[in-house]
């Protein structure tokens, strides 16, 4: 028996969310949920959505799970209020990996995580929780993905490297063994990143660089 989803979020990632977990995971996603003050339409891809504010009259932590299908909005952290409300609301969450990455037999991914195809995670990998891996990245072995972390396209983070919490990595992206990524992060488009960054910094370039004066607060995502 198919286990029961409410999706929280009502855009494109959600509208994908459910195209995936519907067709290749054993959830059925029964609605879409948003704030009141963004609720504008009462169905979404033939589901209702219906206000967060009354998701636990409606859709009660005894009998769904949830996905926060957010994307990078506010360097992830829309995704995760909205992770970290619910959970002490009651609610479990589901993650998904798809049937089409490749991911070893011991690697550990944590709740409310998102992993598309043609991602290649190796041995001894740990991603936390509430990230997102887009499609077709590289996670070298022994790597540690950190909690509430988006890692768009085409990404080659090599092994033993460490990313930091909150952080956004940018399509083509690639990372040399043993770097350290701080949290809040922004790895730019095309970034070579060879050494360790600083907190809340943005890094753009081949070798990559933290552009002077800029806080990764002030990117827009």
């Amino acid at each position: 028996m198919p286990k029961r989803l409410v999706l929280i979020g009502a855009g494109e990632l959600a509208q994908i969310a459910c195209e995936y977990f519907e067709h290749d995971s054993d959830y059925d996603v029964a609605a879409f949920s948003v704030e009141s003050a963004y609720l504008t339409d009462s169905t979404l891809a033939g589901r209702p959505v219906v206000a967060y504010e009354a998701l636990e009259s409606l859709y009660p932590p005894t009998e769904y799970e949830l996905f926060v299908a957010i994307p990078a909005s506010q360097l992830n952290r829309l995704r995760t209020r909205f992770y970290l409300d619910a959970k002490a609301r009651g609610y479990r969450f589901a993650t998904y990996v798809s049937s089409h990455a490749f991911v070893w037999r011991n690697v550990e991914i944590g709740e409310n995580s998102f992993i598309f195809e043609n991602n290649v995670i190796q041995p001894f990998v740990r991603i936390g929780n509430n990230c997102i891996l887009w499609s077709g990245n590289h996670v070298g072995h022994r790597t540690v993905i950190r909690d509430h972390v988006f890692v768009a396209s085409h990404a080659v983070i090599s092994g033993y490297c460490d990313v930091g919490e909150s952080s956004f990595i940018g399509v083509n992206t690639t990372f040399n063994d043993h770097v350290k990524v701080a949290m809040d992060n922004v790895i730019g488009s095309g970034a070579l990143v060879h050494r360790d960054t600083e907190p809340g910094r943005v890094y753009v370039g081949s070798p990559a660089k933290a552009v002077p004066d800029r806080s990764s607060f002030d990117v827009r995502l």
